[in-house]
């Protein structure tokens, strides 16, 4: 069976985070996305240090999987028109370019649309295409910093901390995943293309979830809670004599469990601890006693006890996490094939389709590999047209 977005094609002309793993994640669903690079330079993520296979910069790898490449001066007359061909052939055009820079270019939504009615523009930037700050650039720092996260993410009385995954970027490019999908079934329906306009710092205030609602209820200032939990719990960190663990055992049920496996089945009847509000009246006490329960046995003991009786789980190291048997078994760790019969492992697709039979990825394609590809079997230009371009230098 064929997967969900095949015959929809992708026009990609987005760089490092945010616009790649948007299309990551199209393209692992079926879309044919063409990678528009620079001419001899291409995108500043193939060069990433510092580790690197077969050529290729494993920063870029992460991101660019299932994808075509090809050298485009968009700057250039015979340039702007080869990528006129493509829109008028294409779905979707995604950019993070700043705001102005595709009208500038002449390839944005309201010049496309003319050329193709159907044509969906993506637009992602860090404050979007209007707004005070349109024009600043940011970075997924800078944006964790601005929308908020950042200031409630750390241990408590510590400096904030950025989140250990670039959230600032990558939320942006599963908004934007899901802006063009929308867009594509709605398009069925009318038969008309849309401008998408994603701002990375809306997808991070979409995220403060129920932390911006205290707020706007109860005019409570997010703080730093580690590990923990503002409203429930025991939900945290601990250390074993082996390794550490978390644990959430904030429901009634469960925490009755846990009081019984420390041997202390009494606290779950315990006035100061029988209920969640009761818990957070007291959680500094209850944290004391479960501090002290879970130095005397061994990670591996916990794990034991507990795994088949309440959430609990490692703080795996990357290395445990891609062994981990349960991520084996639902192949997020797959194979793909590079020349000379040399073969990597990568991250899988976590999208499981009852309708999709297994999987095939292919490796991130090496600068500019399917320009004549596409030249020759997408636009049809005849092996003149092809020479006289590759003389102009617009690819």
């Amino acid at each position: 069976m064929s997967l969900p977005l095949t015959g929809v094609r992708i026009l990609d002309l987005t760089l490092i985070m945010a616009g790649p793993y948007c299309t990551l994640i199209l393209g692992d669903l079926g879309a044919e996305v063409i990678k528009i690079e620079k001419p001899g330079i291409g995108e500043s993520s193939r060069e990433m240090p510092p580790h690197f296979f077969a050529g290729q910069s494993a920063y870029f790898i992460a991101m660019n999987r299932n994808k075509k490449s090809m050298t485009l001066d968009l700057k250039s007359d015979a340039g702007k028109r080869i990528f006129l061909d493509l829109a008028r052939k294409s779905d979707v055009v995604i950019d993070n370019f700043r705001p102005g820079v595709v009208k500038k270019l002449g390839i944005d939504f309201d010049t496309l649309k003319t050329i193709n009615p159907r044509i969906i523009c993506c637009s992602i930037s860090g404050y979007g295409q209007t707004g005070p700050f349109r024009d600043r650039p940011a970075f997924d720092l800078v944006i964790q910093a601005r929308g908020g996260i950042m200031s409630y993410t750390g241990e408590e009385g510590q400096m904030p901390v950025r989140m250990g995954a670039p959230m600032g970027d990558l939320s942006g490019g599963v908004f934007a995943s899901q802006g063009i999908l929308a867009a594509l079934y709605q398009r069925e329906k009318t038969g008309r293309g849309q401008r998408i306009d994603i701002s990375l710092v809306d997808c991070q205030t979409s995220l403060l979830t129920y932390r911006a609602q205290f707020y706007l209820v109860g005019k409570e200032i997010a703080r730093p809670v580690g590990s923990g939990h503002v409203s429930a719990h025991p939900i945290r960190a601990f250390r074993t004599r082996t390794f550490d663990v978390v644990i959430d055992a904030n429901t009634e049920s469960i925490f009755t469990e846990l009081c019984d496996a420390i041997g202390r089945p009494e606290m779950a009847r315990d006035g100061k601890f029988n209920s969640r509000e009761a818990r957070l009246k007291n959680k500094e006490e209850l944290y004391a006693i479960l501090e002290e329960a879970f130095l005397k046995k061994t990670g591996e003991e916990w794990l034991e006890i507990l795994e088949k009786r309440i959430p609990i789980a490692p703080i795996n190291t990357i290395d445990k996490a891609l062994a981990d048997p349960q991520t084996l078994s639902r192949n997020m760790v797959v194979e793909v094939e590079y020349p000379d019969n040399k073969k990597l492992r990568i991250v899988g697709n976590p999208i499981k389709m009852s309708e999709v039979d297994e999987e095939v990825f292919r490796r991130p394609p090496y600068l500019g590999e399917h320009t004549e590809e596409i030249l020759r079997d997408l636009l049809q230009y005849p092996p003149e047209r092809i020479e006289a371009i590759k003389t102009e230098k617009a690819v």
